[in-house]
């Protein structure tokens, strides 16, 4: 019976084991902080460029502002940097101090405005001179977007143009390729379009309307009010509904997906776990 202490020891020791919490997940950016107008420390998503500046967002718990450089103006303190911690919905909790901002890595995307149509023979070129200017540009976006499969629209830079030219001449024209994105059959589309635009033209397919995805972020206005969701997109290159939150975990992925489609949304956390 002598061995019997030795197991019952083993046993608690398991038992101790076994209850101890698991560790909360850490979660890192690289955003400004700022603590102003009423409000402690914020991490800041989007920031009214005023001075001082102003912003709001979830509470930063554990900030000392005289361990961080920051600006201060008319009692209004902020700084860009690199923050971790723990998060429970709603607030960061600090668990290091926080550091230099970090630059997110480059990406290597290629052109993602390049045509979508493979360039014709003899290059891309007006066939309509007289109908190649700006304004002729904008009344055949607008026509486009009367047509209900109407996708998107992007213009294609050849070569680069001025910094900041006041409006795009007939002279201009083989600099940019008008793209157009449609659901539907294209067939007869290319026709209706040249009746207003006559410059260059690549006319696409794209799984879904802008229709679509604008009802979605409607769908998402009263989200993003509350603050569970800080930014939502539909006009973009990638034709679905980009939705930005602070924290992309599974249950809310799972439930937007559920809710939209996995193919309509991406969503990408602020917030990134630490590895």
């Amino acid at each position: 019976m002598r061995p019997l202490p030795v197991v019952l020891g083993l046993l608690a020791m398991v038992v101790s084991c076994g209850s101890e919490p698991a560790a909360s997940p850490r979660y890192t950016a690289s955003l400004t902080v700022l603590e102003g107008g009423g409000h402690g420390p914020q991490l800041c998503s989007n920031i009214m460029q005023s001075n001082p500046p102003q912003c709001s967002g979830p509470d930063v718990v554990g900030w000392d502002w005289s361990k961080a450089a920051h600006e201060s103006l008319r009692g209004v303190k902020w700084g860009e940097y690199r923050v971790v911690g723990t998060w429970d919905g709603a607030r960061l909790t600090l668990t290091e101090p926080p550091g230099a901002p970090v630059k997110p890595p480059e990406k290597e995307e290629g052109d993602v405005f390049a045509s979508a149509c493979p360039e014709p023979e003899g290059g891309w070129r007006p066939v309509d001179r007289a109908k190649a200017t700006d304004q002729d540009m904008d009344a055949a976006i607008g026509r486009a977007k009367t047509a209900e499969d109407y996708a998107n629209a992007y213009v294609d830079r050849l070569t680069p143009l001025p910094a900041h030219p006041e409006r795009l001449t007939a002279d201009d024209a083989e600099n940019y390729v008008l793209n157009l994105r449609f659901t539907g059959d294209l067939a007869g589309r290319e026709e209706w379009i040249r009746e207003l635009w006559g410059g260059a033209l690549c006319l696409s397919n794209a799984k879904h309307t802008e229709a679509e995805l604008l009802a979605i972020q409607r769908d998402l206005e009263d989200e993003t009010k509350s603050g569970k969701i800080v930014y939502s997109s539909a006009g973009n290159m990638a034709n679905r509904v980009e939705i930005g939150v602070w924290v992309a975990d599974e249950e809310l992925k799972r439930r937007l997906e559920d809710r939209y489609g996995a193919d309509m949304i991406s969503i990408d956390g602020m917030l990134k776990p630490v590895r």
